[in-house]
């Protein structure tokens, strides 16, 4: 027992993101303990996805018929039937709604810990050391567990996305579903609070903090956002303003985001803002203060009035 299985993540026929994190996460902690990587991929277009994760380090990916979309009872036992096929020290699954839906389920049954929201994690012999932060990101914590079977959900954005062709196994794994225990039925998908966007599939962010002053600025920012093509997000103060909805935030108690090319304008970059895009390829801050946080973190920074630099932005991608 020294392999890892990673529960895989798609929603309404795409794989998400976070699918490929877990292939590099699982990677990693299979190296420490010196095993195997598993891969899940449960309901929907499991042929499709399974040749998309099909990456260098997935020593065998295991496909299961079962449904559509995410169905609770399925995915818990599906993962519970696997863990008893497999035996696994680490059963990975993503910090997401779904995660955190069916992986407390899950650890009860097995009699695992569970530890949620990791940012970092490793093992030394057979004591796993998971980062998790707290007080609104502003303090990290490792916790150390013993145990030799351990369940752990980790938060989107934190990994790099496993690339490069790989060839592992795929098998199709017959989880002997009781029809029975599966008391709940997806019947649709709705976006909520102002569904109109996901920002988290966005290639190319621009977002916009308090520094835009007032409301009827953001259409500044918009027309910055139109002539890159990109899509516009918001730090928390915006949101709370009642300026955009709650579906642009960007931020802890918003959405994690990685794209190509984040642009932040006018935001400082508090703690709880920076966990959910810190893991963008290139920032861009734009802010008069030069000892705003977020520099601290920006690839490229430009210290000037963003009512002087957006509209040159803007006359310049036009």
């Amino acid at each position: 027992m020294s392999d890892v299985l990673a529960i895989t993540e798609h929603r309404r026929g795409e794989l998400r993101d976070v699918s490929y994190e877990l292939v590099s996460a699982g990677r990693e902690l299979a190296d420490d303990l010196g095993g195997d990587l598993h891969l899940a991929v449960i309901s929907g277009q499991v042929e499709e996805f399974a040749g998309s994760l099909s990456r260098e380090g997935v020593d065998t990916i295991h496909t299961v018929s079962e449904g559509e979309e995410f169905n609770h009872d399925i995915y818990t036992q599906v993962t519970e039937r696997l863990a008893d096929e497999l035996d696994p020290s680490v059963i990975l699954m993503a910090n997401t709604v779904n995660g955190l839906d069916y992986g407390p389920a899950v650890a009860t049954r097995l009699g695992r810990p569970l530890v949620t929201d990791v940012i970092g994690a490793s093992f030394d012999g057979e004591t796993l050391t998971a980062t998790r932060e707290m007080y609104g990101s502003k303090v990290e914590t490792r916790v150390e567990v013993g145990s030799e079977e351990v369940a752990v959900t980790i938060r989107p954005g934190e990994w790099p996305e496993a690339n490069g062709n790989g060839n592992p196994e795929i098998t199709e794994f017959d989880a002997a579903i009781d029809e029975s225990a599966v008391r709940s039925t997806v019947t649709g998908f709705e976006e909520v609070g102002g569904g109109d966007v996901d920002i988290s599939d966005a290639e190319v962010l621009v977002s916009v903090g308090r520094g835009i002053d007032e409301e009827e600025n953001i259409e500044l920012v918009e027309e910055l956002a139109k002539a890159l093509g990109a899509t516009l997000s918001a730090s928390r103060p915006i949101v709370d303003n009642g300026w955009l909805p709650k579906n642009r935030q960007v931020g802890q108690s918003g959405k994690s985001v990685t794209p190509e090319v984040y642009i932040a304008i006018g935001i400082s970059g508090a703690v709880q803002h920076v966990a959910g895009m810190k893991g963008a390829e290139t920032i861009v801050a734009i802010n008069d203060d030069p000892n705003a946080p977020i520099y601290d973190i920006a690839d490229y920074g430009i210290v000037d009035d963003l009512f002087d630099v957006v509209p040159a932005l803007i006359a310049e991608f036009e």
